[in-house]
């Protein structure tokens, strides 16, 4: 399981890491430069982040695996599908897109706040500001409790600036739109309909151009779907592991 942009393993949910980690073996760890992985202090490209997951399943001795990723997370899975076909059974591609020309941006305001320079920032204000990324206002309004404990979640080892600009470069130039036909994996797409940093289009372009792919979209959710929608996202997910 592969978190995305600027994120590490305390972003994942509970309601939705309990339902997979008592079906699978669920392995989730902090990608380079995030969490508590070591910064880098070089440029990387999403190709290498891939690798580094696959370094990582070579050390536990997991010789193949369902990848499920998220986000960059969810780019950085379609690197590990097509670099290493091997190793992959199923994949699950949630709320990300193929980059390049094909993939649709969000809006120049979100563009706006996603790639501000941080450098001058508190920590409270980074996540203050990307609470509004990742839920809807309703969600945000209904679930005062819950978005405070996020807040608590999101304040442990966060990315550095520099590392969280680094993590960006790599975005900028991803693009698997070209490659995606060579996808032979059974593979789900889910995506947010709220979804305001990966545009929902983009759920339906993936499923385009990868082969043996379906696509289910989440009436409510936004980009942390899996926050709005959990038990719904949960059983989609194992289904179609299980299927």
């Amino acid at each position: 399981m592969i978190m995305g942009l600027g994120a590490n393993i305390y972003w994942w949910t509970p309601e939705f890491l309990e339902p997979m980690k008592n079906n699978f073996q669920a392995i989730i760890f902090d990608n380079r430069d995030a969490g508590r992985s070591d910064n880098v202090n070089e440029q990387y490209q999403i190709k290498d982040l891939a690798t580094d997951t696959i370094k990582l399943m070579d050390k536990l001795n997991i010789d193949k695996a369902h990848i499920l990723g998220i986000s960059m997370g969810g780019m950085i899975a379609q690197e590990v599908a097509l670099n290493y076909p091997e190793r992959v059974n199923k994949l699950v591609l949630c709320s990300t897109n193929c980059g390049g020309a094909k993939s649709v941006l969000p809006s120049q305001d979100v563009l706006a706040q996603l790639t501000q320079d941080r450098g001058e920032l508190s920590q409270e204000e980074i996540i203050e500001n990307t609470i509004p990324l990742l839920y809807t206002n309703e969600f945000i309004d209904k679930n005062p409790e819950y978005i405070e404990r996020t807040k608590e979640q999101l304040m442990k080892a966060p990315i550095q600036p520099e590392a969280y600009e680094r993590q960006i470069q790599s975005l900028l130039s991803f693009n698997t739109e070209r490659r995606l036909k060579k996808i032979e994996h059974k593979t789900l797409v889910i995506h947010g309909k709220k979804d305001i940093l990966v545009p929902l289009e983009n759920g339906q372009i993936l499923v385009d151009l990868i082969p043996d792919s379906k696509l289910k979209y989440f009436e409510k959710s936004a980009h942390a779907i899996f926050s709005h929608e959990p038990d719904e996202v949960s059983n989609e997910v194992l289904n179609f592991l299980k299927e």
